[in-house]
Parts: structure tokens; C-alpha cells; sequence
């Protein structure tokens, strides 16, 4: 249906768009064999010189940080000084004590509270010393009450939960101290470390910026490495593109040369065989006729028996096929005289040969423009070396070089006065801690004695030497807190008083970028400590914008003041290093497709060949003729009918010429005829052959010489056009190797060897060891052990309190026993029995 066609049609036109689209796609592909993803790979020596970036290591420590941070914002909630600061460091003379006091304030009123507690805890001692010189604190219960066990348990528990909390504190007072300790070390170390690591950075800047240049050996090896191999690689390209065209025009001209040379030989079969059969016809005729004459006249023998029957197929004995008849070809060979003139065989072997040949002709023909770009290749070498010719940083860096030395110099004395302070907090503090784990061994001894003692006392009146010896330690517990917390609570204050400033006063302002603000602000620094100057940092900058400028990943040269603005993006731009080498590649093209498949002589033949008029031969007409038989009546049947009938005859005359009569006929079958039907076989394979081939010879000739003029025509077109292509796709393989050589250079400089990044990694690494490697730690020591302080006042309380339930109950006088019997009975010292 005329639907159904259109929607053919519609398909059919899809299909042939589609088999464009993918030629066209397939064309634009290269066929290189190095792939165009290849990375190079660049080694990094500039290593050594780095700061290492420190981070804060998450610890099980942290809620207690948190805590004692809390604390010390409650306790001090003023923001920076910045007036205060100012006038310090600029006039420190002029600093008034209540402005100091005022921003303290918190500060003040704890040192307050450990002035107090410095003063009431050893009084009390003593007046608790007293007492017991008065036999009133920790002396014997008077009266036996009800309420007793009760009160002696709840004693015991709040003793035993208050030595608990001081256990707990003073163990986290030991765990800190030693991550102090751990921590002060190295980062006193990392400081003078730091600025040594930051000068050589500057200073190895040259080097670096060479060590980067001295790597364009890397692309340099790998376009080479291209270079040798991209001539046979064209022209393989070409080859491969172009070979399925050029073989299929060499074999269309071959199948023509092959129909020249055998039509040929078919023709003069015919114009021979022809003459052949008209010739033996010709001499088969008169004895074929004398033979039918004189077998009718034998058949019509009235003596003759049965020989009715086979008389019709004796009359019927004359020749069948005339091959006078047939058109002749003598015209057409007289056309073809000569043919062919040239030879076929050897031209297109030389035309595959030359085609062949393509890759080395292209390595040939292309060897001076490799060379030419390997010259090309060693000027853009130069170019790249005036990146480390013209890099601007030596001279500008000096100043910070400097100012860096100067830093490390005078930091060396604080650091050595901040490890020797560490060495004495560190003594105090396991001293006070040790102590304090002997106040609370002598607590647990105490209750534990008193406790087994009470329970193997029948009488509460009576004395029991174990309970009294848990009594005794529980008071030498108390005596070693009341002479021992004085000196605790002056280690956790001093330790508080720079703990607590370090935090509020550096690290708060140091996370809130408030202590950069107040060096960025003009005026508050005196001129010796002028940062930007001493940095030499860009007068339109400060601290804080360099510092985001670094941390953010830029160059020295970006942050520092020069004589003129320096752009790396504008030095490295690719096509400063690749122009000549890509218009020399742009400019390059080569003859690689001049290929002849068919000469003038070569082309004459299959012209005369087409015209020579074979095609108008009438083969009809032969295979007509070759249709009809040699003889219209088969001489082998009319020979075994007669044998036939001469078995049946009585005559024997009659039976010996029957006989007669049928070797004759089989004489003449095998002696001509015979030989006829042969040459009439050869005739109709020949026939045969011209038949199919003549209709379509002049199309396919006509074909062949379009065909084999295109070829050679599109040949030098499309070779040039592959070659353009195959060219364009190196050119953009090797700019990529630039590409990525001069984006490695950019990123090295900038995040490596002249990036500023180490010096905001400096500030930040700093912060970390100063604030949470060593701060929060130092801060968590001075509040554990101020808990452990604090909590000696209740443990105290409880202590004497619970000591009167060990002893005897005054409600009769008891003998004491010898001191063999009460081995832990230890008298006053004034002699006087309890």
C-alpha cells in the first residue's frame, strides 16, 4: 500500500542519515596508537621543607576541656583589651593598675578566694590541734544514743563518696599533668622548629622554582618519545583509511582486465568452432543422405521382416542444426586485434605497491619537520627556563627571612624559662598529687579498720585497738590536709592564674580572629613589632587578609610588596610556550596519496573493449542452433533398431545388409557426429559465457574507469585530509602534555614552593600545641587538682566527725591495756590516756 511505501521510504532515508552521521564520526577519529589520556607523572623533592599541618587529636578528655573552658568564661567575661594592650605595649609605663584589676576582675576575686583559703585552712589546722590537745575534736562519743549506727553510716558514706571524688580528681590531675608534660617538649621544640622550617622555605625558594623548571624534561621525553613515531603512525593512518577504497578499485579493475582476456578467448572459441561445425556439416551431408537412401530402400525390402515399424525414423534421418545460420564475430575480433596492450597484472601490482608503500613514504617525506619541531622543542626548553630567570620572589623575601632569624633568636630564652617553670609544676604537682593519694589511703585504711573493728566490738563502751587504729589514720589524714592544702591551693592558682589567662585572653581571641584585629588595627602595635613591614607584606594588606590569602593557597608573590605586579597565570600561559611548534605542524603538508591504478594504454583497451561490440552479437541465435541436434534422428537408436530386426529375419541377405547398415551408422556417430556434439558443448559454454557478460559489459567498464579515475583523484585528497586530521590530533595530545606540565608548575609554586601556606599552617599549628595541645590539658590539671583541694575540706569534716564513733563511749571508765596487748595504741604527747 502506498502507506506501507512511505513509511519504507521514511526508514530508508533514517538509515542512509544515520550511516552518514557515523562515517563522518568515524572519519574524525584518530588512529594513533598512543592514547590521548596519557598523565604524566611528576616526582615531588620538595618535600623536606614542609610544615606539617597539626589538628587537634579527639581525646576522652574532651567533655572535661569543655568544662573547664565553660568555667573560665563565667570567670572571665570581659572581651580583648584592646586599650589595655595598647598602652602596655606601647608605653608600658604609663599602665594603671585599675585598668588591669578591672579587666582581672574574675581573676581577682579567685585570688581572693585562695588568699582566704591559705590562711583559714592552716588556721584551723592549728586550732584543730589544739582541740585535740583539749581532748575535744576527735574525742570519744559521751552517751550511747539510738541514732548512732545511723549517723556512723551516713558518716562513712559521705566520707567514702567525697574520698571518691578526690580519687577521681586527682587521677585526672595525674593524667593531665603528664599530657603537659608530654606535650610542653615538643611544642617548645616546634617553635625555633617552625621558624627554621619557614626560613628555609623562603630560601629554597630558587631552588625549588629550578627543581620545577628542570622538570619540563618529563614532557620534553614524552613528545620526543611521540615525535619518532608519529610519521609511520600517519602514515599507517592513511593506509588503514584509505586501503578498503583502493583495494576495491584495484579489484574491479582486475575483475575488468579478467573479463578482457576471457571474453577474448571466448570469442575466438566461438569464431573457430562455428567455422568447425559449418565445415563438418557440410561434408556430413551427402553421406548422411546416401545412408537414409539406402536404409529406406533396405527397410522397403519386401523380404524384410517387421520393418515397417522403423521405416518412419529412416526417412526422418537429415541434418538438424545449421551453423551457417549464426551471426559471425569475426568483427569483433578484428576490434580486439591486439588487445590487450598492456599489461594489466604488472600495472596493478605497481599500483598496490606504491599504495603499500604510503607509511614509509610519509616516514620519508616528514623527516625534515620532525626534525624541525625537536628544534622547535629545545627553544620552548629556553622559555621554560625564564620562568626561574624571572620568578621575582629572592629579593623580596629577604625582609621575612630576617624577621623570622630575629623571632628565633629571641624566643630562645622564654622557651628555655617556659621548660624550666614546666619542670618545677611538674615536681609540685606530683608531690601535692602524691600526697593527696596518701591522705586518701589513709582514709580508706581508717574506715576500713574502724569499720572491722566496730563490727568485732560487743560494747560500745569497750576498747577495741583496731577501730582505735582506724580512728588514728582517719586524724593523720586530716593533720596531712591541714598541712599540705596551702600548699595546694598556691599551685592551683598559679597554675590558673597563666592557665586561665593563656585561654581567655590568647586562645578565645585567637579562634575569633580578634587577636589579628588587633594587630591589623594601626596604633596598637609600637613600630618595632610592625608585622607588615617586617613581612614585607603588600601595603594595601594585613595580617588577617594574609593570613586567609595563605590559608586560601597563595603565592609568595601574592601577598608580598614588589617592585611591579607578577602574574603567574600570564607567564604560564600555554600558548607562549607552544606557538611555533603548533603552526609548524599547522603549517606541514605532504603528496603521500599520488597513486596511479590505471595508465592511458591500461584505459585505451577497456575503451576498445567496451566498443568493440561484443554486446550487439546475437547469442540468441547460437544457442538456438546449439538447441537443435547434429542429426534430427538419433543414429545410436536407429542403429539398435536395426540390430533389432536383424535378429528377427529369415533372409539371411536381408539380415547381413541390416547388420551392415548398423555398423554403418555407428561408424558415422563415432567418427562425426560425436566429434560435432563436442564442438557444439564448447560452443554453448562460450556462448554461454559472452551471453551474461555482454548485456552489463559496457556499465561495468564505464563503472570501472569512474571508479578508478575517483580513486585517483580522491586519493592525494583524502590522504591530505587524513593527514591534517592525524596531525591535529597530535597537536592536541602534545598540547595536553604542555598543558598539564604548565598546570603542575602553577600548582607546585603556588601550593609548595612559593606558596605562602606554611606560614598560615605555622599560625594555625602553633594555636593547636598552645591551646589544645598544652592549655586545655594545663587547665584540666589546675581543676582537677583545685577539686581535690576543695574537697579535703568536707573530707577533713567527715574524717574527725566519723574518728569519735571508733573509740570507746565515756559511759564507764575502761582499762586501756599495756601497750602488748593494743599494739596500734600510740599515747599523746602529754601522756594522758583517752
Amino acid at each position: 500500500t502506498a502507506g506501507a511505501m512511505r513509511a519504507a521510504g521514511l526508514l530508508l532515508a533514517w538509515a542512509l542519515l544515520l550511516l552518514l552521521l557515523l562515517r563522518a564520526a568515524a572519519g574524525q577519529q584518530c588512529l594513533q596508537p598512543s592514547g590521548p589520556g596519557t598523565v604524566l607523572r611528576f616526582t615531588d623533592r620538595h618535600a623536606e621543607i614542609r610544615v606539617p599541618a597539626l589538628h587537634r587529636v579527639p581525646s576522652s578528655l574532651d567533655p572535661l576541656y569543655g568544662l573547664v573552658r565553660r568555667c573560665l568564661d563565667l570567670i572571665q567575661q570581659n572581651p580583648l583589651p584592646t586599650e589595655l594592650l595598647r598602652t602596655a605595649l606601647n608605653d608600658p609605663g604609663s599602665v594603671r593598675t585599675s585598668q588591669v584589676v578591672q579587666y582581672e576582675l574574675g581573676y581577682v576575686v579567685c585570688a581572693a578566694v585562695a588568699l582566704l583559703f591559705t590562711v583559714a585552712v592552716p588556721v584551723a589546722g592549728m586550732c584543730f590541734c589544739y582541740c585535740r590537745s583539749r581532748r575535744r575534736c576527735g574525742g570519744r562519743l559521751r552517751a550511747h544514743r539510738r541514732s548512732l549506727g545511723c549517723r556512723r553510716r551516713c558518716l562513712l558514706s559521705c566520707l567514702s563518696f567525697t574520698s571518691l571524688v578526690i580519687l577521681v580528681s586527682v587521677t585526672c590531675a595525674f593524667v593531665t599533668s603528664q599530657r603537659v608534660k608530654g606535650q610542653m617538649e615538643p611544642g617548645l621544640g616546634a617553635v625555633p622548629s617552625t621558624l627554621r622550617t619557614l626560613r628555609q622555605h623562603l630560601a629554597n625558594v630558587p631552588q625549588g622554582v629550578q627543581m620545577v623548571v628542570d622538570k619540563f624534561e618529563v614532557p620534553r621525553k614524552q613528545i620526543i618519545s611521540d615525535l619518532a613515531g608519529l610519521s609511520r603512525s600517519v602514515g599507517l593512518s592513511i593506509h588503514e583509511q584509505l586501503k578498503a577504497m583502493t583495494y576495491a578499485a584495484l579489484a574491479d579493475l582486475q575483475d575488468r582486465a579478467g573479463d578482457l582476456q576471457t571474453s577474448l578467448h571466448h570469442l575466438q572459441i566461438v569464431h573457430r568452432t562455428a567455422r568447425a561445425l559449418a565445415a563438418a556439416r557440410a561434408e556430413l551431408e551427402p553421406a548422411l543422405r546416401e545412408r537414409r537412401h539406402r536404409v529406406v530402400a533396405l527397410l522397403d525390402d519386401p523380404r524384410c521382416t517387421s520393418c515397417a515399424s522403423v521405416l518412419g525414423r529412416a526417412q526422418g534421418l537429415e541434418l538438424g542444426a545449421d551453423y551457417s545460420k549464426v551471426p559471425s564475430v569475426e568483427k569483433v575480433l578484428k576490434a580486439l586485434a591486439g588487445l590487450p596492450r598492456s599489461d594489466f597484472a604488472e600495472m596493478i601490482r605497481q599500483g598496490n605497491g606504491t599504495f603499500n608503500s604510503i607509511p614509509e613514504l610519509a616516514v620519508e617525506r616528514m623527516a625534515q619537520v620532525i626534525q624541525d619541531l625537536r628544534a622547535d622543542l629545545a627553544r620552548t626548553a629556553e622559555k621554560v627556563q625564564s620562568i626561574a630567570d624571572g620568578f621575582p620572589l629572592p629579593d623580596y623575601t629577604r625582609p621575612a627571612s630576617e624577621a623570622l632569624a630575629k623571632a628565633e633568636h629571641r624566643s630562645q630564652p622564654y622557651l628555655r624559662e617556659a621548660e624550666r617553670f614546666e619542670r618545677y609544676r611538674w615536681i609540685a604537682g606530683t608531690v601535692l598529687c602524691s600526697i593527696i593519694l596518701l591522705i586518701l589511703a589513709c582514709n580508706v585504711t581508717g574506715m576500713a579498720l574502724g569499720a572491722y573493728g566496730l563490727s568485732k566490738r560487743e560494747d560500745p563502751s569497750d576498747y577495741e585497738c583496731r577501730a582505735e587504729a582506724g580512728a588514728k589514720f582517719l586524724l593523720v589524714g586530716v593533720g596531712l590536709a591541714f598541712l599540705f592544702s596551702w600548699l595546694l591551693i598556691l599551685l592551683v592558682f598559679a597554675t590558673f592564674l597563666v592557665g586561665g589567662n593563656i585561654q581567655t585572653l590568647v586562645c578565645r581571641n585567637w579562634v575569633n580572629q580578634e587577636i589579628y584585629k588587633f594587630i591589623d588595627t594601626p596604633g596598637n602595635l609600637p613600630p618595632s613589632m610592625n608585622l607588615s613591614r617586617q613581612l614585607n607584606l603588600r601595603r594595601d594588606s594585613n595580617l588577617s587578609s594574609t593570613y586567609r590569602e595563605c590559608k586560601s593557597g597563595a603565592g609568595l608573590w601574592e601577598v608580598l610588596q614588589l617592585d611591579s605586579s607578577y602574574d603567574l597565570d600570564e607567564h604560564l600561559k600555554t600558548p607562549k610556550f607552544t606557538a611555533d611548534f603548533q603552526k609548524r605542524l599547522g603549517d606541514f603538508t605532504a603528496n603521500l596519496g599520488d597513486v596511479r591504478l590505471l595508465r592511458s594504454e591500461g584505459r585505451r583497451d577497456l575503451e576498445t573493449f567496451a566498443r568493440s561490440g561484443v554486446d550487439e552479437v546475437d547469442y540468441g541465435r547460437f544457442q538456438e542452433e546449439i538447441k537443435n541436434p547434429v542429426v534430427q534422428t538419433s543414429l545410436p537408436g536407429l542403429a539398435r533398431n536395426l540390430e533389432g530386426l536383424q535378429k528377427m529375419q529369415r533372409n539371411s541377405t536381408v539380415a547381413g545388409r541390416l547388420s551392415a547398415e548398423a555398423r554403418a551408422l555407428w561408424h558415422m556417430q563415432n567418427s562425426t557426429v560425436q566429434s560435432q556434439e563436442a564442438l557444439v558443448a564448447k560452443l554453448g559454454e562460450s556462448v554461454q559465457f559472452l551471453s551474461r557478460l555482454a548485456p552489463h559489459l559496457k556499465e561495468r567498464v564505464k563503472r570501472t574507469l569512474a571508479t578508478t579515475a575517483s580513486v585517483e583523484a580522491r586519493l592525494p585528497v583524502q590522504a591530505q585530509q587524513i593527514l591534517r586530521q592525524e596531525l591535529g590530533c597530535f597537536t592536541r595530545k602534545e598540547l595536553r602534555y604542555f598543558a598539564q606540565y604548565l598546570n603542575w608548575v602553577g600548582q607546585t609554586l603556588r601550593e609548595d614552593v612559593a606558596s605562602c601556606q606554611p606560614l598560615a599552617t605555622a599560625l594555625d599549628n602553633g594555636r593547636v600545641i598552645l591551646c589544645d595541645r598544652i592549655a586545655d590539658p594545663w587547665n584540666a590539671f589546675w581543676f582537677s587538682l583545685g577539686c581535690c583541694t576543695i574537697f579535703l575540706i568536707p573530707s577533713i569534716i567527715f574524717a574527725v566527725r566519723l574518728t569519735k564513733h571508733f573509740r570507746p563511749i565515756r559511759n564507764r571508765l575502761i582499762s586501756t591495756g599495756s601497750e602488748e596487748t593494743c599494739p596500734f595504741h600510740i599515747p599523746r604527747v602529754t601522756a594522758l590516756k583517752l
